[in-house]
């Protein structure tokens, strides 16, 4: 990920790097983000260390985020009627996207993808919430069973060893 690898090496080196990877050219970039041919020419070459508001245009074309989405990771049945809604959330609404996993290792893989598409925000359970929160950098929120739910799974088990 070009942001996070700005951090690790040189800018140059970094973007040099992303433009071979997506096989793109200094122009055409510098057209999708609006930005001077010249300047990237200049930040490519390492003569010119770049303003935020151009690292902001460069990660806007390089990683381009989907606006205003929250991911809901869980069991597939939960989300079957969350996916793709939009939820209003104070004057601003937000799309869920549900990723679904039935493991552990499902559910990590599912919040690091989350976090690479854009998510705004995560939702998980609460086993889950503590890791996936060292591995993204977008809050997470848990998803809190209510006591409704658990009395009927306790009844359901009890119907089960009975």
């Amino acid at each position: 990920m070009f942001s996070r690898r700005i951090f690790e090496v040189e800018f140059a080196a970094a973007l040099e790097e992303e433009l071979r990877r997506r096989d793109m050219s200094v122009r055409e970039l510098a057209d999708r983000a609006e930005i001077p041919v010249a300047t990237l020419y200049k930040l490519t070459g390492g003569r010119a260390d770049p303003r935020l508001s151009t690292v902001k245009k460069i990660v806007g074309v390089l990683e381009p985020r989907e606006q205003s989405f929250i991911a809901v990771i869980a069991a597939r049945f939960l989300l079957d009627d969350l996916d793709n809604r939009e939820i209003p959330v104070g004057d601003r609404r937000y799309r869920i996207r549900g990723y679904s996993a039935e493991s552990l290792d499902e559910c990590i893989i599912a919040a690091a993808r989350a976090d690479k598409e854009g998510a705004l925000g995560i939702i998980c359970a609460p086993i889950l919430a503590t890791i996936v929160e060292k591995i993204v950098d977008c809050p997470v929120a848990i998803i809190k069973p209510q006591q409704q739910t658990l009395m009927e799974a306790i009844e359901t088990i009890g119907k089960r060893i009975e």
